[in-house]
């Protein structure tokens, strides 16, 4: 049995991702931590896991965790703190996967105007793999560090990847219209998050100064051999969970509708979790819910390719996703644990 230990498991993502392990038929969770007045049982936390996992919950020591004998470390904590925790299990010969955006962007100069602070941790981020397991599962097999992705990029990357991949050079605007429900702001208090501020409420915030924007602009600038900017616009939607992307592509020529799907279909052939749908066919949130699949839908409409991508923002935008770049990493079916 792998062991592993999880760090942050009192999130939101913490305990999605303690959920989808205590699933898994080749994993043991050997320690659990997070930041909290007193220790305390993970099931008094979480009823739903009374008689499932009883583990006592508390702000364990680096090295204390270290050595229950975890072979994968998963580390669900905020930005800015990840990158204190990821060296010191890296040095043991544990690999890390990191739930959050600090071994994602490898412009530090980016990562300091997005997220407030100097990177501490410089010298992982050149071996560390962004962990989008549709675009880089080769180099995924062989990482020690995987930067799991953004929700929101997550969602947004795979509904345009194949276009980019093959007409990058075609696109002349590129708008990405995304909306979150509440826990993709997390588990803490916030008065913005309060029941009373977001029922029957929805807006638009960070626009053009969101985190994840330049995240999607290094992946599909990757994808593409050249820079892509994209324009995105997050919203905020009264539901729990669940993330709806609609990308509007501005095109020299826009193909047929049915070589779009082809494309599509195509390119995600191997891909377990990414599903295309038919023409005439979109996603809806309620479709990818507790799961870890992204659906996809396209057509053309005034002249623009219109792409509406759906997933589970705490499953395949975060836990979901941990676990099936642990799967490919670890040599388990990729799907091990999630289907």
């Amino acid at each position: 049995m792998l062991k592993v230990i999880v760090c942050g498991a009192t999130g939101y993502t913490g305990f999605e991702l303690i959920k989808l392990l205590l699933k898994h038929p080749e994993v043991e969770i050997s320690a659990i931590s997070a930041k909290i007045e007193k220790p305390e049982r993970i099931s008094d936390i979480f009823p739903e896991l009374k008689g499932i996992l009883d583990m006592h919950c508390d702000e364990m020591k680096i090295q204390d965790m270290i050595k229950t004998g975890g072979r994968i470390a998963f580390l669900a904590l905020p930005h800015r703190v990840s990158m204190e925790f990821a060296p010191h299990f890296l040095e043991k010969g544990i690999k890390v996967i990191d739930l959050s955006a600090d071994f994602r962007l490898k412009d530090t100069s980016a990562y300091e105007k997005y997220y407030g602070q100097g990177h501490k941790c410089k010298e992982y981020l050149a071996t560390s793999v962004y962990g989008l397991p549709e675009l880089y599962n080769d180099k995924i097999k062989g990482a020690k560090l995987i930067a799991n992705p953004g929700c929101y990029p997550t969602a947004a990357i795979l509904s345009l990847a194949p276009l980019i991949s093959k007409k990058a050079g075609d696109i002349k605007e590129l708008i990405i219209d995304a909306k979150t429900g509440v826990t993709g702001a997390g588990r803490k208090a916030n008065l913005a998050f309060n029941f009373a501020e977001v029922a029957e409420n929805m807006w638009a915030y960070k626009i053009g100064t969101h985190q994840h924007a330049p995240e999607i602009d290094q992946e599909l600038s990757a994808l593409a051999g050249q820079n892509i900017k994209v324009l995105f616009v997050p919203h905020l939607v009264p539901v729990k969970r669940g993330i709806l992307t609609t990308a509007y592509v501005k095109i020299k020529k826009c193909p047929a509708v049915s070589e779009l799907i082809k494309l599509y279909k195509d390119f995600y052939k191997s891909a377990p979790f990414v599903r295309v749908y038919d023409e005439g066919k979109f996603p809806q949130t309620k479709d990818v819910y507790y799961s870890n699949f992204c659906d996809i839908g396209i057509t053309i409409a005034e002249g623009r390719i219109v792409i509406v991508g759906c997933i589970d923002n705490l499953i395949k935008g975060a836990s979901g996703q941990a676990v099936q770049n642990m799967n490919i990493m670890c040599g388990f079916k990729e799907t091990q644990g999630l289907l």
